[in-house]
C-alpha cells in the first residue's frame, strides 16, 4: 500500500540530459576563444561576439535549471536520455562515428570524411535498408558540401585526396 502523500507529489522532472549539449557548447566556445588568439583583431571581435551570445544563453539555461532544482521541481538525473535502453548501442555508435569524423578529417579531407560519415550514419540509423539511396544521397551531399564550402566560399577545410585531385583538375 502506498502512502497517500507519495501519490500526491508530482514526479520531479529529470533535467540532467538537457545540460549535455549546453555544457559541450560552453566548452567548445572556450576552446574556440583559445584558438582565435592569433587571428586578426576583426575576426577576434566577431568570434568573441558570437561566443559571448552562446555563453549568455547557456548561462540563462543553467540559471533556469538551477532554480527548478532548488525549488524541488527537477533533479539532475539523465532521465529519458538513457531510454529506451535499446537505443543506447546506436547512440554510442553515432558518437563513435562523430569522433571518427574528427579524427580522420585531417587525412581523408572534408569531402571524403563527410561522405563516409553520412553513409555510415544513415546505414546505422536505417538498419542497412535502402543502401543505394543512402549512397546516392551521401554522394550528393558530400559533393554539394565541397562545391559550397570549398569552391564557392573558399573555406579552408582539411584537404584530402579528393580535394587535391579536384584542385589538379580545375
Amino acid at each position: 500500500m502506498t502512502d497517500e502523500n507519495e501519490t500526491d507529489k508530482p514526479e520531479k522532472k529529470s533535467v540532467g540530459g538537457e545540460l549535455i549539449l549546453p555544457a559541450a557548447a560552453f566548452l567548445f566556445t572556450l576552446y574556440y576563444f583559445y584558438t582565435i588568439l592569433d587571428v586578426p583583431r576583426i575576426a577576434q571581435v566577431s568570434a568573441f561576439f558570437v561566443g559571448t551570445i552562446l555563453i549568455v544563453l547557456v548561462t540563462i539555461l543553467g540559471v533556469r535549471i538551477a532554480k527548478q532544482v532548488k525549488a524541488g521541481e527537477a533533479d539532475l538525473r539523465l532521465g529519458r536520455i538513457l531510454e529506451p535502453k535499446s537505443y543506447i548501442p546506436k547512440r554510442l555508435a553515432l558518437l563513435g562515428l562523430t569522433v571518427g569524423f574528427i579524427f580522420f578529417v585531417d587525412w581523408l579531407g572534408f569531402t571524403l570524411t563527410v561522405f563516409a560519415f553520412l553513409t555510415l550514419a544513415m546505414l546505422l540509423l536505417s538498419e542497412g535498408r535502402r543502401k543505394v539511396l543512402i549512397l546516392c544521397l551521401s554522394t550528393v551531399l558530400a559533393f554539394g558540401g565541397y562545391l559550397l564550402f570549398i569552391v564557392a566560399f573558399k573555406t579552408r577545410f582539411p584537404q584530402g585526396p579528393f580535394e587535391k585531385l579536384m584542385e589538379g583538375l580545375i
